[in-house]
């Protein structure tokens, strides 16, 4: 079995999308897939974009003679660049192309990496909407679907569409029912691209003085796509985000095996006044976040103060359900603990606000629960205007 398992390269830089890249990698990781997460710096751990860092599994220049299935390039600026003028990933690319394997590019990486070594000349692709022009300069034919496929090159364009992208390069790798079987647990948009709702019950105007302030707390197995796409999202919209780790280390293992690095430890921010605590999931990183006292207490004094506090995936059922947070409110979780829940009513409903509390269900429905929130600290208007940058 294990030497059946497809072997996937994801190489990461200072300047990385980290939102593109863990999506990649988890996702991928789903299917059953070997992901090596290589850093193209000169040491495993980066800086990617919006202060989120991250650790990979190895140096790209300890794995050159690697094969692989298939190698996909995460976008974000500078990391594209980076990407693109890093010699060896360029020859392994190049190699891929000759060999008949797999390669696979989002955001400004079609344009800037693949098109620039030439590999896109006669073939159809797409790129973040910016680097449409430079695309088009690469003798490619510019397309604008979310994920275009021509032979052994497959492009997607953004953040918003990673999810997809990876699901089709799933299939690509190991067929249809895989596919399925993992968008299955994802609950990825039914309509893509179409403009984000949710449902509201009870509303009440979120506020603040200056800046959002927003905790996002982790744990060993928190799932890395909820937990960043919050991140990633409230730090473009300018909220200040605190990621904080409930164990004792400040780098934490996801639920997919990536390397997660928090800004500082619970501990050290206990005393401290949230306008939001946002919760990611993870069946075991759920768990432990419900096992932690000092969380669950910053939790009921958010709640008791008629402060926004929330949770996606599996955080609802485990952390807010046994604690009492879900008291007289609606709520909606993945649906493989929706049974969890006291009151069932809105569990399939992909983001439910009630009042100060919003819920959201899965991997696939992070982004759009993330730019709820968006909308209930900045207005409609500002929601929308993300949900376009990111291409939800």
């Amino acid at each position: 079995m294990a030497s059946s398992r497809k072997k996937v390269l994801i190489p990461i830089a200072h300047g990385t999308e980290p939102l593109e890249a863990l999506a990649m990698i988890t996702v991928l990781r789903r299917s059953g897939a070997y992901v090596t997460v290589a850093s193209v710096e000169n040491q495993v751990g980066v800086d990617a974009c919006h202060g989120i860092k991250m650790v990979a599994d190895t140096l790209l220049s300890d794995i050159t003679d690697s094969t692989f299935d298939l190698i996909m390039l995460p976008g974000g600026l500078p990391g594209g660049e980076t990407l693109k003028n890093c010699k060896p990933l360029e020859n392994m690319v190049k190699k891929q192309e000759t060999d008949g394997r797999l390669n696979a590019a989002i955001c400004c990486a079609p344009a800037l990496a693949l098109g620039t070594w030439g590999l896109l000349e006669g073939k159809k692709a797409t790129c973040y909407p910016v680097f449409m022009e430079k695309l088009a300069a690469t003798c490619a034919t510019a397309s604008e679907s979310r994920v275009e496929i021509d032979g052994k090159i497959v492009t997607s364009r953004g953040p918003g569409t990673t999810i997809e992208f990876s699901l089709t390069l799933i299939e690509k790798l190991c067929g249809k029912q895989t596919a399925i079987d993992v968008s299955s647990i994802l609950l990825p948009r039914p309509n893509p691209g179409e403009e984000f709702t949710f449902t509201e019950l009870n509303q009440i105007n979120w506020t603040f003085e200056d800046t959002p302030q927003i905790l996002v707390p982790i744990a060993e197995g928190s799932d890395e796509i909820e937990a960043i796409a919050v991140v990633d999202t409230l730090r473009r919209a300018k909220a200040n985000v605190v990621i904080a780790s409930v164990g004792n280390s400040l780098e934490v293992v996801g639920s997919h095996k990536a390397n997660l690095v928090a800004d500082v430890l619970l501990d050290e921010i206990l005393e401290k006044s949230f306008d939001m605590i946002m919760l990611p999931g993870g069946l075991n990183g759920a768990s432990r976040l419900s096992r932690c006292e000092k969380l669950v207490n910053m939790l009921k004094k958010q709640a008791e103060a008629n402060k926004p506090y929330g949770g996606i995936c599996a955080s609802p059922a485990y952390v807010f359900e046994p604690h009492g947070l879900l008291k007289g409110k609606k709520a909606t979780t993945h649906p493989v603990v929706s049974n969890r829940l006291s009151d069932q009513s809105h569990v399939d409903h992909r983001v439910v606000a009630d009042g100060n509390l919003i819920t959201s269900r899965a991997p696939g429905t992070a982004m759009e629960c993330a730019l709820a929130i968006v909308e209930k600290f900045y207005g409609r208007e500002k929601a929308l205007q993300l949900a376009k940058a990111t291409l939800v």
